[in-house]
């Protein structure tokens, strides 16, 4: 049967239903009645943060060509600076960020901020100041370690967390000193984790964050959401110079590795792998039957090295180092260097489609053989330059891939035979006159004997080089 809405109820059922509304509105802008409704902040862990974070001033001597005409502007305007002259000294200010490791007065910071400086000075938030002394530098991982000096009581400190335990999307805190206007939070999350391909450093895993990082903040602190040091800030993208968004720290692990080496030898020391391979693409994994491209394939292993004693042989493909995936090559030398030396790494392989895990013995490069460093001299091509054995320890300082003995130009002095000749540092010298060179006794050797002319090849960036002077 069919029902009738009574008509003349309509305006009753109309105010009814604004009324209700008008209610769920009300009840959804209700006044807060509690502090805890409408306060939500981070100021509490910023007070505890902040103090551990100090502003970096550096000043540093730099030689300079004055025009012969007095350093006059108006000749500058049309000439510039290539007037010839003399050498004037010039004093070269910056600025940056740091952090207090060490209740002592330890800082760590960057590199490019503190590393080359002739006068640091550290000026903490409560605005005393400290003159400070590097007490070692990494360049590979852009990171140095200063001591500050008269502290006589401790000092607010932060300790560095592990880094591994962050996660996309995690809210973090960049506290440091943007353009010198003192002391400044800035807040986001972490937008990526393991960015290589930076450019800021030799060893590339990055921490990417979208929490404002600008000029001056470089050296200072990445820390969570309750108050934890995960990375020290280091590098921006940006076109401008300005802040868009995509900021980078080196993290915390790799900050602590390079920390606790210098403190205790003096020096960077980190663990070193002892192979290498290729990062699989997606035409690799295609070829390998992977159902996606993620791992590094092994092509060289160094005998005695790590991964020789692990069991990792070539074809092998590492998937994960301690439980955690490795996309790349890059990121697979970074985290192994940001390891303990001491230890064990569990990695994770794939052989001939079988999962397998191995343990890597965590050790630093070995300093052998014997650098032996030389200088070369006389009338022959290599004249002027110094040559050493290469060894897992110095490729390690050169940021180059260790595969075997062999001997390297360290240094090439200017206007010398050697520069005439076109050699350059990093040149491993492979023969000379049909003679195969593996140590700098063999060069000396094939050097001494006079000839009427020189054929040799040298090796410089994965590139075979063949060179022909004639006596």
């Amino acid at each position: 049967m069919t029902r009738f809405f009574p008509i003349f109820l309509a305006p009753v059922l109309l105010a009814i239903i604004l009324l209700c509304a008008d209610t769920l509105h009300a009840a959804e802008q209700r006044v807060p009645v509690a502090r805890e409704q409408v306060t939500l902040t981070f100021a509490p862990v910023v007070k505890k943060a902040t103090p551990a974070v100090v502003n970096i001033y550096t000043r540093k001597l730099v030689q300079n060509q004055t025009p012969l005409l007095l350093d006059d502007p108006f000749f500058r305007r049309f000439f510039g600076d290539g007037l010839g002259g003399f050498q004037r000294e010039r004093v070269q200010n910056s600025l940056g960020s740091g952090v207090i490791v060490r209740a002592s007065g330890v800082v760590i910071t960057n590199n490019h901020v503190a590393g080359d400086a002739d006068q640091i000075t550290v000026v903490l938030s409560d605005r005393r100041e400290f003159e400070a002394k590097i007490i070692g530098k990494d360049e590979h991982s852009d990171l140095a370690v200063l001591q500050l000096q008269g502290v006589k009581e401790p000092l607010p400190w932060l300790d560095l967390a592990n880094s591994d335990d962050s996660e996309v999307g995690d809210l973090v805190l960049a506290i440091g000193n943007p353009f010198g206007v003192g002391q400044t939070v800035t807040s986001g999350i972490v937008s990526g984790l393991a960015r290589t391909g930076v450019g800021a450093s030799d060893l590339q895993s990055f921490i990417q964050t979208d929490a404002a990082i600008n000029p001056g903040n470089s050296g200072g602190a990445l820390i969570t959401s309750d108050g934890r040091l995960i990375g020290i800030n280091t590098a921006i993208f940006s076109r401008t110079g300005g802040n868009i968004g995509i900021g980078f720290a080196i993290p915390s692990n790799m900050a602590r590795t390079v920390l606790t080496s210098i403190l205790k030898e003096g020096h960077a020391v980190r663990a070193w792998l002892g192979a290498s391979g290729k990062t699989i693409t997606a035409d690799l994994a295609k070829s390998l039957a992977l159902n996606r491209p993620s791992g590094v394939v092994i092509d060289r292993v160094v005998p005695h090295g790590p991964a020789a004693g692990a069991g990792l042989a070539v074809g092998d493909i590492v998937r994960t180092v301690n439980g955690r995936e490795v996309h790349d090559i890059e990121e697979l030398r970074y985290t192994i260097a940001s390891l303990p030396i001491g230890g064990q790494a569990a990695i994770g392989t794939l052989r001939q489609g079988a999962e397998r895990n191995l343990q890597l013995p965590l050790a630093a490069p070995p300093d052998l053989p014997a650098r032996k460093k030389t200088q070369l001299s006389g009338r022959q091509p290599f004249a002027g330059a110094i040559a050493a054995n290469l060894n897992p320890a110095l490729a390690d300082e050169l940021s180059m891939e260790y595969v075997e003995p062999g001997v390297i130009l360290i240094e090439v002095a200017p206007r010398s035979i050697a520069q005439n000749v076109g050699l350059q540092p990093g040149d491993v010298i492979l023969n000379v006159n049909d003679k195969p060179i593996k140590t700098v006794d063999d060069l000396v050797q094939v050097l001494s004997v006079q000839a009427q002319g020189w054929v040799f090849t040298v090796n410089r960036g994965g590139q075979t080089l063949p060179f022909r002077i004639s006596g």
